[in-house]
């Protein structure tokens, strides 16, 4: 898997926890569905994600957006 696929999985995996937490726990999990999503802006415009670092040093292979 490449580091790429990782942070959006790992993106989409945390957008669903934080909306079903929200949904049945408390609204402030949505906080956290605005810090994904802010986050991928982000890094879409400066190519960097400090889960990309992370998933780099589990061994992920580079991909195209994050090298």
């Amino acid at each position: 898997m490449t580091v790429d696929r990782a942070v959006l999985m790992f993106a989409g995996v945390m957008i669903l926890i934080s909306l079903a937490l929200g949904y049945y726990v408390s609204s402030y999990w949505y906080l956290l569905t605005a810090f994904v999503g802010l986050n991928l802006i982000q890094a879409s415009m400066t190519g960097f994600c400090p889960a990309a670092l992370v998933f780099k040093k589990l061994g992920c292979k580079a991909g195209v957006a994050f090298k």
